[in-house]
């Protein structure tokens, strides 16, 4: 999904073309979740297959550019818990392909994924330490209510395969904050690297109780496009943050549930309710003003 590989860098030079690189992460990944779900539903791929599959291909796509540029250094003095955000970011992508692959609709599998800063904020208070402000829990209280509008736990329509969004979700929440604990102590192109190089062998790994199965010729098109998709997406999310700050080109990120919904309905018919839209308008409002409190200057009212 949309989980960067690598760190925000602080830098302001061109907020115009960041905001236009975040907009095309969000074009490249509605390609790879509609693909994905091609993939899994019409083409018979085992989701765990396919969540490997994507991560080799995307890792083949950049092996020759790092190695262009040079393999960053793996140093790292906290390995398990490089290895433990590397595991929960392969189970993320488990469960996410999982979603697709039970027929969840696109747009409200993207919907329920951007429930995740609430996790974090969440997380943080819990685990971290950080002091989380009654605006937090506000904007913590109606994200998580706009998931359950999109949920509707209650109608003829939920399934419990609504529910593998939500557990990616909180599984890439968990890597967030692994991240912001590894930055501490750690170079960023060191945690980069980590997620890069690992995320193929652990999803593998994954793979293996269920069994590898290849594709035919139409299936292994389908996987490379996913792939180099990812790489791209990858990519331009990077240069996103390189020639923006985090709190400009975020808002641009939300970009990517219309294009998900608008990419479900070409591909497979699928017509969003209008819970939909009430649950993604309070998460993407309760986003908005979370970010907003965050990028206030210190001390202001």
């Amino acid at each position: 999904m949309s989980q960067t590989l690598t760190s925000p860098m602080p830098a302001a030079r061109a907020p115009l073309s960041g905001a236009i690189f975040m907009i095309l992460a969000g074009v490249a990944f509605a390609g790879v979740n509609t693909l994905e779900q091609v993939a899994t539903t019409r083409l018979g791929m085992p989701a765990p297959t396919a969540a490997f599959l994507q991560y080799l291909v995307a890792l083949l796509a950049v092996l020759p550019w790092a190695l262009r540029r040079g393999l960053p250094s793996l140093a790292t003095r906290r390995p398990w818990l490089q290895a433990a955000r590397v595991l929960l970011a392969a189970l993320g992508v488990q469960a996410w392909v999982a979603g697709l692959a039970h027929g969840v609709p696109i747009g409200q599998a993207v919907a329920l994924v951007m429930t995740s800063p609430f996790v974090v904020t969440i997380g943080a208070g819990l685990f971290l330490g950080e002091r989380v402000s009654a605006e937090r829990w506000l904007a913590v209280t109606v994200g998580f209510a706009g998931g359950l509008v999109i949920l509707d736990p209650f109608s003829g329509s939920f399934t419990a395969a609504s529910l593998y969004p939500l557990a990616a979700a909180v599984l890439w929440a968990g890597v967030s904050l692994i991240q912001k604990r590894l930055l501490a102590e750690d170079r960023p192109e060191a945690v980069a690297a980590w997620l890069l190089l690992m995320l193929a062998p652990v999803n593998f790994v994954l793979a293996l109780p269920v069994g590898i199965v290849l594709p035919d010729m139409h299936g292994w098109l389908v996987i490379i496009a996913v792939g180099v998709l990812t790489a791209l997406a990858q990519g331009f999310l990077t240069l996103a943050y390189a020639r923006a700050d985090v709190a400009y080109v975020q808002p641009f990120d939300h970009v990517k549930l219309p294009l998900n919904v608008l990419a479900g309905w070409l591909v497979f018919g699928w017509l969003p309710p209008s819970g939909l839209w009430l649950g993604a308008a309070l998460i993407v409002g309760a986003s908005m003003f979370l970010l907003w409190r965050e990028s206030r200057p210190e001390g202001s009212a």
